[in-house]
């Protein structure tokens, strides 16, 4: 006779963490606006009422999802940083946060983030943490604003360059090829 386990019950922190795993990659794929929190609510193998007795709204989710990503960015800058002298910081920080691209749900959550502007409680949220990215980056560096200003630039176009998947038409395209290096 097989033998089965008594299911344990996850608590309410353990499901609310598998969601928001779950609603990254949805809202990813989807955006704000074009994920369904039923679609959310179905993979994870719970009720849209349940659902929303974890997170009150839609918006409470996405947000929960922000704060998980800006916390993965943040750590890959404090890590990239950590043991090199101020005036490598910036370079090191710039390597890690190139392996953090690498993570598809995520650099595409970062990038739909920042389409969901249009919502102003969103947007007031990824303001205020991309500024604390910036203060961070800054203190950590001790780089001149300017020096922060290109730092942040080229990670959008590396953002962007990553999402394109430029590598994938690099020996046909010169531009793409030029600019993966």
């Amino acid at each position: 006779m097989p033998e089965t386990r008594p299911r344990t019950r996850k608590s309410a922190e353990e499901r609310r963490e598998e969601i928001v795993e779950i609603a990254i990659r949805q809202f990813a794929l989807s955006g704000y606006n074009g994920t369904s929190t039923e679609a959310i609510a179905r993979e994870a193998g719970i009720s849209q009422p349940y659902l929303f007795r974890l997170f009150k709204t839609k918006r409470e989710l996405f947000l929960a999802c922000f704060d998980v990503v800006h916390g993965r960015i943040r750590a890959t800058f404090v890590e990239g940083a950590a043991g090199v002298p101020k005036d490598e910081a910036l370079a090191h920080m710039g390597k890690a946060y190139v392996a953090l691209l690498e993570d598809r749900n995520l650099r595409l959550f970062q990038m739909q983030g920042y389409a969901a502007c249009a919502d102003p409680v969103i947007q007031a949220r990824i303001r205020d943490c991309y500024g604390e990215l910036v203060k961070l980056v800054t203190r950590l560096s001790g780089a001149p604003p300017e020096a922060i200003w290109q730092f942040f630039s080229h990670g959008m176009l590396l953002n962007v360059i990553a999402s394109l998947d430029l590598a994938a038409i690099a020996d046909r395209e010169p531009w793409a090829k030029a600019w993966l290096h």
